[in-house]
């Protein structure tokens, strides 16, 4: 093989321009691919994030309000309806939420260690709810104790007075004392009152899974204040096992027997947890498909590209390959030529592909907040793209040893 890159060299100088196009198509295809890959990656990596919720069982009810009522009303309504949503056979506990993981949608709160802290310490976000929320999520407790029934106040939608105590996410504990001592501990919600940490949770998502999100998504404060929203309330249901169609069916015959004077929407009020995941990746998931899509008609396209080329140059080297033929050049030593002139663009083209793959990675981590991209993609996508122009080359150059001497030479 040696001997034959010299001659192959001088041959591809004279097919200058078809050279550095295949070899310019390898270099993209490759640039592209390897960073698509690494977004699936990151994609799919993002879509199997754990919450922290018993996500089997649970379900969500949104019961807007459908007249006017006052906030002591509706937190009457609200206690009424637990009480009967929690006598039901198939529920295991309820809760009311003023969001909840996945939502998409709820409250940040700055967190800071002193009440004069310019800079907080964290921004974690809020579920408010009562003492029951810990059991309906499926939540584990590692430190401290559940708020108590007397210490749970209302939450209207512009109340955001600190409670006296609150439960909080490891993630959040360790954020804000590193030193393993959260327990007991004051912390300062947006305000000159602290309020002590008397519970610790060990995983709870928040509501937004963005990006910008990832580094702190799972810092999150438990509020003891039940939701009593005049536009309507999250009620957060745990299923008993292998009942969750039972008492998705269940709940809001419960509700509408507590009170007709309520909106449940068929299509969005009633959610299990399974859609609700599925509703806030669907952007993880379409990304992901999308770059599959591209990654598979660039390496489609390439592959084409290499067969044409390489058919055409068959085409024109018909008496070269009779020449050779009869100078004693066997059926293998034309497939190895082919095979060596085609490694050697894709070697061209994957070197400055591996440039342009990492140079555009490190644009999208200053413009998108990516992350860096491992070079395992790169020479992952370096070898494939060699074995795909090897394989593509592959029956052009099968064609071109099964020309024979005599054959090449009359077609001349």
């Amino acid at each position: 093989m040696a001997m034959q890159i010299k001659p192959i060299l001088a041959a591809l100088r004279h097919h200058k321009a078809g050279t550095v196009l295949l070899a310019l198509q390898i270099a993209l295809t490759l640039a592209i691919v390897c960073n698509a890959l690494f977004i699936i990656h990151q994609r799919l990596a993002h879509l199997s994030q754990p919450s922290g919720v018993d996500e089997a069982n649970l379900f969500v009810i949104y019961s807007e309000w459908a007249g006017p009522t006052t906030p002591s009303q509706i937190d009457a309504q609200v206690q009424a309806d637990f009480y009967a949503l929690r006598q039901l056979p198939g529920v295991r506990d309820a809760a009311p939420a003023s969001s909840y993981p996945l939502s998409g949608g709820g409250d940040d709160i700055p967190a800071s260690l002193t009440p004069d802290q310019l800079q907080w310490t964290a921004d974690p976000a809020i579920y408010a709810s009562d003492e029951h929320l810990i059991d309906t999520l499926g939540l584990k407790l590692i430190a401290g104790r559940n708020f108590r029934a007397d210490e749970i106040g209302r939450m209207g939608s512009r109340d955001f007075t600190n409670p006296p105590e609150v439960i909080v996410t490891k993630a959040l504990a360790d954020r804000m004392f590193p030193d393993g001592t959260a327990l007991g501990k004051p912390i300062y919600l947006m305000s000159s009152t602290p309020s002590t940490i008397i519970g610790i949770v060990d995983r709870l998502q928040r509501q937004n899974v963005g990006t910008w999100t990832r580094a702190y998504a799972y810092q999150v404060v438990l509020w003891p204040k039940r939701p009593n929203f005049p536009q309507g309330v999250f009620y957060l249901v745990r299923a008993k096992p292998g009942q969750l169609a039972a008492a998705m069916r269940q709940a809001p015959k419960a509700l509408y027997a507590q009170s007709r004077m309520r909106i449940i929407d068929p299509k969005d009020g009633l959610l299990s947890f399974a859609e609700v995941r599925r509703r806030i990746y669907d952007s993880d998931r379409g990304m992901a498909i999308l770059m599959g899509i591209i990654s598979v008609v660039l390496l489609a396209i390439t592959a084409a590209g290499i067969v044409g080329l390489t058919s055409f140059w068959v085409g024109q080297r018909r008496k070269q390959i009779g020449v050779r033929r009869a100078l004693g050049a066997t059926r293998g030593d034309i497939l190895n030529y082919f095979l060596t002139e085609n490694l050697l663009i894709g070697l061209g083209g994957v070197l400055v592909g591996a440039v342009l793959a990492i140079g555009i990675n490190l644009w999208m981590v200053t413009q998108f907040e990516m992350a860096r991209l491992s070079l395992a993609y790169v020479v992952a996508g370096v070898v494939a793209l060699l074995l795909l122009g090897q394989g593509a080359v592959l029956a052009p150059a099968l064609r071109a040893s099964r020309v024979s001497p005599v054959e090449a030479t009359r077609s001349v």
